[in-house]
């Protein structure tokens, strides 16, 4: 590429106006793509570093995620999820890793929780010690039927060294003799309460018999890690057991990097791939208006000599001298947006507080280099027919616009609107996660439909409120007639908004619409008197004591998990986690608790190897009442349990209903989260926990939820905003570019009074027309959508509705009087 010749320069320096939008535009395009690029490079290289395996060189320990083989032939694809819970090795191959050369000690390591009374405690087996650093400070080790507590277990059970102290976990309630008291170590990192359990008895009071969390292997002194690695390696060959050394070892003991690691990658991934493409869309718009801008222009350059090759290097070396500084300049708030952006997710508990954000160089030049592509390619596209007509043909069309756009670029719009409708019927006839996927592609698809069709659609909404702006007065009728003879100015207007519109709202109903069928399901669905809870879980047996009280009619407890199914059908299979409830207690006992609204089949037969699903996941993994669904138990334990039940109120209870047994072994928890009764007195459930009606409960569970929209609507508000400015900055440009027209209308008679009221009445077409279109595109999606979702249309507020409606009509009229009042302003003076 040459550098910009005189011409370029001359421009920029002469026309600023025209290029300060080019500029903001780029700016804007680079702040989305840095910032989702530095969540996206993020998410790739997130590592925590280990603390309780810290003086463990090299750590063994289960894949902790789902793997399944999609497509066939070279579309096939490994599709990952991580686990709802943790994967286990066989406590065997401590003693198989042991034997490797300069290994001086393998551990099997233990961890679980155990409840003292209304406490918790964190229990371990003792073996831990030796790499934890923990302590004794009296007493001894433990043994089989004792435990070794730190002070504040002490402290919370009363108990010294020889008392006995009573203990709930997966097995049950025991009574353990305090053989001792300990001092946690740097790498005992659960903090609260710690009580350490005799290694040979600690996998049974897991819950996991014969399992470990990880084996942590110690070296000899001077032992090379690497080697050591190697070696464990080999010996462990063919037992689906991973070996980790440095900061792999901290995703072993902190699994929610394993979900940080996901939700970075979506969101820098999936929305910032959506967030670039309207990005780059925009920019592109409004490089390619600003090259429209100076059609005159090149046609005088045409008229007195220039050649085409000049007109076309001179548009290329104007987006050389504004696209690289633009995204240069757009990468700082991009990494700003990045940080506070990772920050909230880490407020949020969705990322670990010892993950670090990533910023490096990559995301940073991907951002410059995609707006310069961008701004050549739009300027080169835009600056074509310019530089390719005859000179006096390119003075007429500077002067008068074309009547239709290119017939490649109309037969691509209506390609794009036939897909966009075809994708609606499809999504309106299918069910579950078939319709969401198909309705994304709506959106997308009838967004460059607008694109693409814009001045014939600008056109077409200029024509038909042009009969309501006739009752506006002259200035009512001269926007009109401006609107139908400038289409192409008009669509450059529009799109932004329409843009703004449908994402914002896709994005935010989206979230309104399954909050509000989920807490209208819930409200329905839990018909229990009282519903008991506990933080640390519910005391072991709490089922049969509550089944115990007085006026009682029915007792079940519940434990809430998740487990992965894969859903979809040939190459379009992913895997999906599944809100899973464990229930204690029979199927008639369930129904006289929580009211699933059954469709086919009876809640009666659910057991080992049975269980009960929501409609919409039956649906969107290809099964009926009697067949077998395939899935994976929070601990990636593969089954494929007979469904015997399908019933519609997955969304706000639980999507799969199954034995609280079945489950046993595959949680982390034995203890159950919840605890439904039906009659009796609250006062007498009080010591098994918190109790709360089922009306106190559904608002809280709906609470919980309500923190989830955080997400979708700190999307809505990236998108929406972006496109907010782009809307801004077009709208500016095309009022600065027309001092001229403005001042002939001054020069004929026209009031300054009038030319701001044409104006005005210009911006409300714009602004109504880009909401209707949004609107539509809007409705296009999500009506399908929660079809197959949730069964129901869309929950709208009213007044979030309205409050997008109203701001961006006011954005428009903002946009289009503050640069006129300059703007005649100065031509007044």
């Amino acid at each position: 590429m040459r550098r910009p010749n005189g011409l370029a320069r001359a421009a920029v320096r002469f026309k600023p106006a025209s290029f300060a939008g080019t500029f903001v535009a780029l700016m804007m395009a680079a702040l989305i793509v840095s910032a989702c690029g530095i969540l996206l490079e993020t998410g790739i290289r997130a590592s925590v570093p280990p603390v309780r395996y810290a003086k463990a060189p090299v750590v063994v320990a289960a894949d902790q995620s789902v793997r399944i083989t999609v497509g066939s032939g070279e579309e096939r694809y490994e599709a990952t999820a991580p686990l709802p819970d943790a994967a286990r090795v066989d406590a065997a191959l401590a003693a198989k890793a042991a034997r490797v050369p300069g290994v001086e000690a393998a551990v099997p390591d233990f961890t679980f929780p155990v409840r003292h009374e209304d406490g918790a405690l964190t229990g371990h087996g003792w073996g831990a010690h030796v790499f934890t650093g923990a302590a004794l400070t009296s007493g001894t080790a433990p043994r089989t039927g004792e435990v070794v507590l730190d002070a504040a277990a002490a402290r919370a059970a009363k108990a010294a060294v020889g008392d006995t102290v009573t203990l709930e976990t997966a097995a049950g309630r025991a009574h353990f003799r305090v053989s001792g008291l300990a001092k946690a170590g740097n790498g005992d990192v659960a903090g609260g309460a710690t009580a350490w359990f005799a290694d040979d008895r600690s996998p049974a009071l897991a819950g996991h018999p014969g399992k470990a969390d990880a084996v942590a292997v110690l070296g000899e002194d001077g032992a090379d890690t690497g080697a050591l690695a190697a070696g464990v390696r080999e010996a462990l060959a063919g037992s689906a057991a991973k070996v980790h050394t440095g900061d792999a070892r901290g995703g072993v003991e902190d699994r929610g990097l394993g979900f940080a690691k996901e939700a970075l990658t979506a969101l820098g991934g999936s929305f910032g791939g959506i967030a670039a493409i309207v990005a780059v869309f925009t920019a592109s718009g409004t490089v390619a208006l600003s090259v429209a801008q100076r059609a005159r222009e090149f046609a005088l350059l045409r008229a007195v000599g220039a050649t085409p090759r000049q007109i076309r290097r001179a548009v290329a070396a104007e987006a050389l001298l504004v696209a690289p500084l633009a995204g240069l300049v757009g990468c700082l708030p991009g990494i700003g947006l990045a940080r506070w952006w990772f920050g909230q997710l880490k407020e949020r508990g969705a990322v670990p507080g010892q993950v670090d954000l990533h910023v490096s160089g990559i995301p940073l030049v991907a951002a410059v280099g995609t707006g310069l592509l961008t701004a050549l390619v739009a300027g080169w596209a835009a600056g074509r027919r310019p530089a390719r007509i005859k000179p006096g043909q390119a003075l007429t069309e500077a002067s008068v616009e074309r009547l239709r756009p290119g017939r490649v670029r109309t037969a691509l719009g209506v390609v794009a609107l036939a897909g966009g409708g075809f994708l609606t019927v499809l999504a309106s006839g299918s069910a579950g996660d078939d319709a969401a996927n198909a309705s994304l592609g709506v959106v997308m698809l009838f967004m460059l439909a607008v694109a693409l069709l814009g001045p014939l659609v600008a056109r077409l909404c200029a024509e038909l409120f042009g009969l309501l702006l006739r009752g506006g007065g002259a200035a009512g009728s001269l926007a009109a007639a401006n609107s139908r003879t400038n289409a192409r100015r008009l669509s450059s207007a529009i799109i932004p908004i329409v843009l703004a519109m449908a994402f914002a709202s896709t994005l935010v109903f989206l979230h309104t619409s399954e909050s509000h069928v989920a807490a209208k399901q819930l409200r329905a669905g839990v018909t229990a008197d009282h519903v008991v809870t506990h933080p640390a879980g519910l005391p072991a047996g709490s089922v049969e004591r509550a089944a115990r009280v007085p006026g009682v009619e029915a007792a079940v407890g519940l434990l809430d998990t998740q487990v992965i199914v894969p859903v979809g059908s040939g190459g379009d299979r992913w895997l999906q986690a599944t809100a899973t409830q464990g229930v204690t207690g029979t199927g008639a006992a369930l129904a006289r608790v929580q009211d699933l609204d059954v469709r086919d089949g009876s809640l009666d037969r659910i057991g080992e190897g049975r269980v009960a699903v929501d409609r919409i996941l039956a649906s969107s993994a290809k099964v009926k009442v009697g067949d077998k669904l395939p899935m994976y138990l929070p601990d990636g334990t593969r089954t494929s349990p007979e469904v015997v039940a399908v019933y519609g109120r997955g969304l706000g209870l639980a999507a799969v209903t199954m034995d609280r047994a079945f489950l046993a072994g595959h949680v982390t928890s034995g203890f159950d989260s919840t605890l439904l009764v039906r009659g009796g007195e609250a006062a007498s459930l009080a010591p098994l926990g918190e109790v709360t009606d089922a009306s106190g409960y559904a608002v809280r569970q709906t609470t919980d939820r309500e923190l989830n929209a955080w997400a979708n609507y700190t999307m809505a508000a990236v998108l929406g905003g972006f496109a907010a400015v782009a809307a801004l900055n077009t709208l500016v440009m095309t009022v600065l570019d027309r001092r001229r027209e403005l001042g002939m209308l001054r020069l004929v008679g026209a009031t300054a009074r009038q030319v701001k009221g044409m104006l005005r009445w210009e911006g409300l077409l714009v602004g109504v027309s880009g909401v209707v279109l949004g609107s539509a595109i809007a409705a296009a999606t999500l009506i399908p959508m929660m079809r197959g979702l949730t069964g129901e249309a869309p929950h709208v507020p009213p007044l979030v509705y309205g409050s997008f409606a109203a701001a961006a009509v006011g954005l428009v009229l903002l946009a289009v009087t503050l640069p006129a009042r300059g703007v005649l302003r100065v031509r007044r003076g």
